[in-house]
């Protein structure tokens, strides 16, 4: 990737926090608001990151990663400093952001206590 597709997909990505924070509690609002800006930051497929952070349980861990199976994801993780935590970066093509969409709630449903960044 070139570093101006880097610096805007970053750029859209603290966007995302950004709609995170505000958004009120409601999670289909937050689902159509993420909906939108997708279908008007990339064009699809795309490459799409997923992060999420949950207890260093290897059992969680391995939840999320079964979530992702068969689509030729990247997988990362990295345990926080006091070993507590892990977070988790996936990084996989997917076609159009309801797939998108429907993978954070499948990893919400199925893992208890992530949190998806």
């Amino acid at each position: 990737m070139g570093v101006i597709f880097k610096m805007y997909f970053a750029a859209v990505y603290l966007h995302f926090i950004f709609i995170l924070m505000s958004t009120p509690p409601n999670p289909e609002e937050f689902y159509n608001k993420l909906k939108a800006q997708l279908h008007d930051t990339a064009l699809w497929p795309a490459e799409y990151l997923y992060k999420f952070i949950v207890l260093s349980d290897k059992e969680k861990i391995k939840q999320i990663g079964v979530i992702f199976n068969n689509l030729g994801a990247v997988i990362e993780t990295k345990e926080s400093k006091k070993g507590k935590y892990t977070s988790v970066s996936i990084n996989v093509t997917m076609k159009n952001p309801e797939a998108v969409i429907e993978k954070y709630k499948q990893v919400a449903e199925k893992v208890e206590g992530v949190i998806s960044l």
